[in-house]
């Protein structure tokens, strides 16, 4: 179940808000320029590759490719067992922005967005279904948790793909991370 919480930037061991109300979500998100929508996905086989999954999904690629002048798209799909998920875990979990959208389709599993706001974090549980878009210039970092299971299908503008810029603040460190915000089971703390 998708969710958004809330937290004062300040005080990260509490949230203000909090809703696993999709269209609630994309209101709120909305208000911010976040794109946050909720898709039909596909059934997809557990060996398909990259290409497949494109091809799946080649009529949304385009659609969105042409919407919003996307140079770029490639698919990441990592599995609790892969070799070296804890790197790939630890390089999204500091603080960045981007020069462009990044924008995500969940299209299996689920990740923690987490939106640094003005003076508050959006944490954002994305599920299969939902695609996100953080505009460039916001800083965010990306949690998938020690055991990730998801498959993204991700747009750029930059023919290059994902090019981030860190900010250096330790806010990450510093606010609740995956461990503490999705349960053993998969469901969301309450």
């Amino acid at each position: 179940m998708s969710k958004l919480s809330i937290y004062q930037a300040d005080s990260l061991d509490s949230s203000v808000f909090e809703t696993t109300k999709g269209e609630l979500i994309g209101e709120r998100l909305s208000n911010k320029g976040i794109r946050f929508e909720q898709r039909p996905t596909k059934l997809l086989a557990d060996d398909a590759s990259a290409d497949d999954i494109l091809a799946s999904y080649k009529y949304e690629v385009e659609a969105l490719q042409s919407a919003s002048g996307f140079a770029s798209v490639d698919v990441v799909k990592l599995r609790p067992e892969h070799p070296d998920r804890e790197a790939f875990r630890n390089k999204f979990l500091s603080e960045h922005q981007h020069v462009e959208d990044e924008v995500r389709f969940f299209v299996e599993g689920r990740g923690l967005f987490y939106l640094h706001l003005d003076q508050e974090v959006w944490v954002v549980l994305c599920e299969k279904g939902d695609l996100i878009s953080v505009p460039n210039g916001v800083k965010h970092w990306f949690d998938m948790g020690p055991a990730p299971l998801f498959t993204c299908i991700r747009l750029f503008s930059n023919p290059d793909g994902w090019v981030a810029e860190f900010t250096g603040s330790d806010i990450s460190e510093k606010a609740l991370a995956w461990e503490d915000l999705v349960k053993d089971d998969g469901s969301v703390n309450a």
